[in-house]
């Protein structure tokens, strides 16, 4: 099945998309990418999931990726005596080490770090910022705040702290948990949520030794200001505006995307576009014309892939909620606008011959309008370097490892197939040949442009261009 968009989406699986069928008809619609929220789903539910995404794979025969969300530190207040309590700004409220329920002038919050860590002045933001306070002294006992914003509070809520940077790794106890389980499928992504600096992918890293590719989310002030950093160290990057928007002003959040997806461009990390994209369709049949605004910002600015959550996850159209995002996704990149906006953002090579070698491809295939741009990758760096040039003509990644397929899977503009290494020259062109003619991206007499590595099979070694005539048959043409 060949798409006819290079943005990929990713869906979120959950109760209303859980079954075999539901997962097909999801990726019959538009879904690239399987979303699994390790906060919502037990190890059980996980690899009952994984298997039956795989079962859909080898069904209709193209690689999917599956993505798990790890949790990350859940920080929460504890129980009130009558379960929530009425504030009045400017009020003092205390959190504190007290394990007694709470009342109208304090709450037990189980976090010692957080008590440890806050200092006068800093925010703490309850319940997705609906309660704001801020300390007004802290002994490392307790934190005394006054109430600034909201006027309520409730059992177990969230605690948001947006200038305090804890001295915890992203990774609880559970998430490592999580993380052992989740590699044991073969899943191809890890998520890691709430990092606050370089130090918690790292640690990540350490454990998945390669084995999924990290996917750091930046929801977090100390993360922004950390930017370039942890761009180095993860494989992608996800634009996780929940989070972000509570955390930090909600008009800084637009800038904050286009910062985030432009530094992974230039870098050739895939970046991820999240939450909130196509909200209304939780309940609704179709989208709010903001919703359709924000999508269609995301794709012009170039992100590799867009999400959907809880509209995939637990909405009443998950289908027609992928359909969307397919349909606004192949409205946008066939606008008169799209080619210019997506150029004008391009950045130039890196000194190396893999850049080298994409930049050329793309310079050709445009300049002789090839059908398509084919790419021989082992690892998937030739297949990344191809797509940070975002061609005009699709990427076919062609791989022997199904593990680099599925991962690529994720990318900007690659349509991934898995097949054998060529055996020699003749075999390499016959081989992207034929497939870009069975994968409908070319018809006999028309050309592409080959990249791969000789001698061939040998993993970062991208060092040769050719262009060759698709045949009658759909072999290579000479």
């Amino acid at each position: 099945m060949r798409r006819s968009r290079k943005v990929k989406i990713l869906a979120t699986l959950g109760p209303a998309s859980s079954e075999e069928d539901m997962i097909q008809r999801l990726f019959e619609a538009g879904a690239d990418v399987f979303r699994i929220n390790m906060s919502h789903t037990s190890h059980d539910m996980m690899r009952t999931l994984v298997e039956r995404i795989r079962n859909v794979e080898a069904k209709v025969a193209r690689p999917i990726s599956i993505l798990a969300d790890l949790q990350g530190p859940k920080l929460r207040v504890g129980k009130f005596a009558d379960g929530s309590e009425e504030l009045v700004p400017g009020q003092t409220f205390t959190l504190d080490e007290d394990e007694t329920p709470g009342d109208s002038t304090r709450v037990y919050l189980p976090h010692p770090e957080i008590i440890r860590s806050v200092k006068p002045g800093d925010r703490l933001l309850i319940d997705d910022g609906r309660l704001q306070l801020r300390a007004t002294a802290a002994d490392g006992k307790k934190i005394v705040c006054e109430v600034v914003t909201g006027t309520r509070i409730s059992d177990r809520k969230g605690v948001s702290l947006p200038d305090t940077d804890l001295p915890v790794g992203a990774l609880t106890d559970k998430d490592r948990s999580d993380l052992d389980a989740v590699l044991a499928t073969g899943v191809d992504w890890i998520a890691l949520s709430f990092i606050q600096r370089p130090e918690d992918i790292a640690e990540v890293r350490k454990i998945a030794r390669g084995r999924a590719g990290i996917m750091s989310k930046i929801e977090k002030p100390q993360a922004v200001t950390r930017l370039a950093e942890i761009i180095e160290l993860s494989d992608a990057l996800m634009v996780a505006r929940g989070d972000l928007g509570v955390e930090m002003p909600l008009e800084a959040v637009p800038g904050i995307q286009k910062q985030i997806t432009r530094l992974a461009r230039r870098a050739g990390k895939p970046v991820v576009v999240a939450t909130q994209m196509l909200e209304s369709m939780i309940s609704a049949p179709v989208p709010t014309r903001a919703e359709v605004s924000d999508v269609s910002i995301a794709v012009f600015e170039g992100a590799d892939a867009v999400m959907l959550s809880a509209e995939s996850a637990a909405g009443q159209y998950p289908v027609e909620a992928v359909a969307m995002m397919n349909s606004i996704a192949e409205k946008v990149e066939t606008d008169p606008l799209y080619p210019g906006i997506i150029n004008a953002q391009r950045s130039e090579p890196e000194a190396t011959g893999a850049d080298a070698i994409s930049l050329a491809a793309r310079q050709i295939a445009e300049t002789l309008n090839l059908s398509a741009i084919v790419t021989y990758t082992s690892s998937g760096t030739t297949g990344l370097r191809a797509a940070r040039e975002r061609p005009q003509q699709p990427i076919i990644a062609l791989s022997p490892v199904v593990e680099t397929a599925r991962r690529l899977s994720l990318v900007w503009g690659t349509h991934c197939v898995v097949t054998e290494d060529a055996r020699d020259l003749d075999d390499m062109v016959d081989r992207a040949c034929r497939i870009a003619f069975e994968e409908n991206f070319g018809n006999a007499g028309d050309r592409i442009i080959i990249t791969a590595g000789v001698p061939l099979g040998t993993p970062g070694a991208t060092n040769m261009l050719r262009i060759a005539y698709i045949g009658a048959d759909g072999k290579g043409g000479r």
